[in-house]
């Protein structure tokens, strides 16, 4: 178990800066989560919190202790990788037993044996132990990855996006399972996936990163409903957030957003904290947030939808969505599987705008939205 802290980490491969000056502080016992698109710069946290990469720059500690000059294999930690990295000439039982019998552990067998027992009936794979990794599904050879990793007790777990092998239905199930074994260990965990759900489903708290910076840090819920910028709220959403662009206008007691696309003027809610936002910001471009499930649909016309036309519709899981356009503008909406749905078909939209978030049209940075009080005192009391 350990307190996890980077602090202004830099990381370069030749010209290329992987890591800029990152600062983290997970806390013991923590399942924290890192979540961003390929090359963000994700494994090369792990590997500089590992001692497989040093940083340039800034420090790592485990429990306040600066580890840099600690090399990996004293840093007791036990990696998890998206390759299963089995030895395929032993069998389950001897690939679990290989880190406890290395010369930095030398445990004895009957220590051993115990251990391998007590993690394979946690994690319900004891009928496994004599078979090799040729005899296992891929499923069964990441439970092997992991039980090797759980077996050797380290101070922190660090798991690269195991389970991006494994399909749907298998994701979902070990998702639940790496929930209750880390609850069970109480040990320190730092998870890589660019997964939406992994992230939201597994992590305590999740850092978003880009570029080699943390963008946003915070529980999955207050980031999905106050992303700080455009980016978080797309990559804080499946299917994404849509992002309507058009004029933010304010008179007296009355405020309108006028889409570009199309020309619809709306009259948002009523709100006095949005209201008073609103204020300061006067005659303002801005990008409109709505989540796909926030937008309603019909094929019939409806008085105050707009009309548009189907532009796709796919089924994912269970659930599909419809893409509907206007003048250019994509729409995402969330759809129950079955429709018979045609492409170019008129479909008529309309937005519950009081789960809006409004975005500046120039920085892309967050400005407010609806019920953020209320949204802010959920994400304290979370974090508390």
């Amino acid at each position: 178990m350990a307190r996890i802290q980077l602090e202004n980490v830099t990381k370069k491969f030749g010209k290329v800066t992987a890591l800029d000056g990152i600062s983290l502080d997970i806390k013991d016992k923590e399942f924290f989560v890192l979540f961003g698109p390929a090359g963000a710069g994700k494994t090369t946290i792990l590997n500089c919190i590992a001692g497989i990469q040093l940083p340039e720059e800034g420090v790592v500690k485990f429990d306040g202790e600066i580890v840099n000059l600690v090399d990996a294999a004293h840093r007791d930690t036990a990696m998890v990788f998206e390759n299963y990295a089995l030895y395929p000439q032993m069998t389950v039982y001897d690939n679990m037993a290989s880190p406890l019998r290395s010369k930095l552990y030398k445990k004895d067998e009957d220590y051993i044996k115990n251990k391998i027992h007590e993690v394979a009936a946690m994690m319900k794979m004891e009928n496994l132990l004599e078979r090799l990794p040729s005899q296992l599904s891929n499923g069964q050879k990441q439970r092997v990855a992991m039980g090797r990793a759980l077996v050797r007790s380290p101070r922190v777990y660090l798991m690269d996006e195991p389970l991006a092998h494994l399909d749907a239905k298998l994701r979902n199930a070990m998702r639940t399972e790496l929930k209750e074994i880390q609850a069970n260990f109480g040990t320190t965990s730092i998870y890589v996936t660019h997964d939406f759900m992994e992230a939201m489903s597994l992590g305590d708290r999740i850092a978003i990163i880009n570029e080699g910076k943390v963008v946003q840090l915070g529980t999955g819920d207050a980031i999905y409903y106050m992303p700080c910028n455009e980016f978080v709220a797309q990559l804080m959403g499946d299917p994404e957030i849509n992002l309507i662009s058009g004029t933010l206008a304010k008179s007296g007691d009355s405020c309108t957003f006028t889409m570009d696309a199309g020309g619809k003027v709306y009259d948002l809610p009523k709100e006095k904290d949005l209201f008073a936002k609103l204020d300061e910001l006067g005659a303002s471009k801005v990008d409109l947030g709505m989540r796909p499930q926030n937008l309603t649909y019909s094929f019939e016309p409806k008085e105050g939808y707009i009309k548009c036309t189907v532009y796709s519709y796919e089924s994912i899981g269970n659930k599909s969505v419809i893409v509907a356009e206007l003048s250019g503008l994509q729409l995402r909406m969330i759809a129950p599987n079955g429709l018979k749905v045609k492409i170019d078909q008129d479909v008529y939209v309309d937005m519950q705008l009081d789960h809006a978030m409004f975005f500046d049209a120039e920085t892309k940075n967050y400005l407010t939205r609806y019920n953020e009080a209320a949204i802010k005192a959920f994400a304290e009391k979370q974090e508390g």
